[in-house]
């Protein structure tokens, strides 16, 4: 026990002297070592402060070097400068000597046509002195002046050339009025309204509408027999093209294209389409052709409040229905002109039974002038005397073109009814637009002439009238005047029909009572 405590006294002797040495010792390596850590420090920082001196001296070599050649730059750049500087200058200093010799060569021959133009000065006068000179000798063997001398030989010229013009103009008017009035009315008629030349193509096709393409080669027929039946037939052509689902009929005769229309349209829907079926076919086509000109012309009638009329007159009043005049339908024309000759007559209380048989009648030889010879005006005078129309009607309907003189009021107001329905924009085949610029056209046309004092265009412009200043145009420069106005008209403008220039010169002398 003993041995045991004596051993742990020295065990903590010894720890108590051991741990303070070891902790001094450790001390002092834990210094030696921090002075060895701040020398290195130092000698780091010091190396740094080396390195970063080198460094900052570089790169201020550096600078110095790139300002330097930045600087040589810069010197090369403003010596090209200066040189190109320099030769701009020569050059400028070359140009200001070529304009300065060229404003000395210029200021020299500015003198010479000075000079020039003072010797013309000089000759002129001395001209004009001899002309002086010449023209009073020649007023003393004339006892007359200049001016008068002047005034006489124009007046005398004016007058003689107005005169023989005139003259020549009356009789050349005259001659070609005898010669070409009746050919004109006669190619005119034949032209426009028996063939219907301006008629296009929306007024002499038809369309028919097909199931399909397939009936298209039915239509036709082995080796072409169907379609050739139905054009002999019918005398219509057959159009079958690449266009889907579609035949087209053409033909200048509208109730030979109805007929033809109608028939295919039966076959297609019937389905079995032989030369016998198609023969069967027009022929209903036909009746029901007749059935509906028929009752169109019972609706005209009706429609009009005419009656009394030849059942044959009816029926051919009913054709108007497949007739057009400038795009215009005869039928609702000859309707529109009925109403419209019966309201003002009723306005001027006359007769209105009167006006709208004859207006309804008026164009009713269009059902049958591409079966007859002449004019539709004669035709209908000659169908209205076959049924024994009255006379007043008959001299309204011969009148309506101005081919006779008019015997009644009714018949000038079937004239005018037929030039309003015709005329008004939009009637036939001519925009509004066409129609006020072909107005303004001709009014511009007349104001163009020296002497005219204002100009209208009336009638739908079927007429320009123009009234001239009656101290600068006399009666005889009238005649030329309506002339040249007329040839001017035909060679600047295009309408249908003709024109009628009328040239007005009065005289007025107005005074006040007071």
């Amino acid at each position: 026990m003993n041995e045991l405590i004596v051993a742990v006294v020295t065990f903590l002797i010894s720890g108590a002297v051991c741990i303070p040495l070891g902790v001094l010792i450790r001390k002092k390596t834990a210094e030696s070592k921090i002075k060895g850590a701040e020398s290195e420090a130092t000698r780091i920082i010091a190396n740094a402060q080396k390195e970063a001196e080198n460094a900052k001296k570089e790169e201020i070599l550096k600078a110095k070097e790139e300002i330097l050649k930045a600087r040589n730059d810069l010197d090369d750049e403003i010596k090209e400068r200066r040189s190109e500087v320099g030769l701009q200058e020569k050059r400028m200093i070359q140009k200001e000597e070529n304009l300065e010799r060229r404003s000395e060569s210029m200021e020299r021959r500015e003198r010479d046509l000075d000079r020039r133009i003072r010797e013309n000065e000089e000759r002129e006068k001395e001209l004009e002195e001899i002309h002086e000179e010449q023209t009073r000798k020649l007023e003393e063997i004339a006892r007359l002046s200049k001016e008068e001398a002047k005034v006489m030989l124009l007046e005398q010229l004016d007058r003689r050339l107005s005169d023989e013009k005139a003259l020549l103009i009356k009789e050349a008017t005259s001659k070609a009025k005898e010669d070409a009035e009746k050919n004109a009315r006669e190619v005119i008629g034949y032209a426009i309204q028996k063939c219907a030349a301006d008629h296009t193509s929306e007024t002499t096709v038809s369309v028919v509408a097909l199931p399909n393409d397939d009936m298209k080669g039915r239509i036709i027929g082995r080796e072409g027999r169907n379609i050739k039946t139905l054009e002999t037939l019918t005398g219509i052509d057959l159009i079958i093209d690449d266009t889907p689902e579609a035949v087209i009929l053409s033909g200048f005769d509208p109730l030979r294209r109805e007929v033809a229309k109608i028939a295919l349209e039966k076959l297609i829907d019937d389905g079995r389409i032989h030369p016998a079926k198609i023969e069967e076919m027009v022929e209903k086509a036909k009746e029901e052709v007749e059935n509906i000109i028929k009752q169109e012309g019972e609706r005209a009638v009706l429609e009009t409040g005419v009656h009394g009329l030849h059942p044959d007159l009816v029926k051919l009043i009913g054709k108007l229905k497949y007739r057009t005049s400038y795009g215009q339908n005869v039928l609702n024309h000859s309707i529109e002109v009925s109403n419209l000759a019966r309201i003002m007559a009723e306005e001027l209380g006359l007769d209105p039974k009167i006006a709208r048989r004859a207006g309804l009648l008026h164009d009713i030889g269009k059902a049958l002038d591409h079966d007859m010879e002449g004019t539709h005006v004669e035709i209908g005078v000659e169908v209205l005397k076959k049924y024994k129309e009255n006379d007043i009607i008959i001299n309204a309907v011969e009148a309506h073109h101005g081919d006779v003189e008019p015997k009644t009021i009714e018949a000038v107001l079937v004239q005018a009814a037929d030039a309003i329905s015709a005329s008004r924009p939009g009637a036939r085949r001519e925009t509004l637009e066409t129609y006020i610029k072909r107005l303004e056209k001709l009014e511009e046309i007349a104001d163009s002439f020296e002497g005219v004092d204002k100009s209208f265009a009336v009638q739908a412009g079927r007429e320009i009238r123009l009234i001239v200043k009656p101290e600068k145009i006399s009666d005889s420069q009238m005649v030329i005047m309506a002339r040249d106005v007329a040839k001017k008209v035909e060679s600047e403008m295009e309408y249908p029909g003709q024109i009628k220039v009328n040239v007005i010169r009065e005289t007025r002398a107005i005074d006040y009572a007071k």
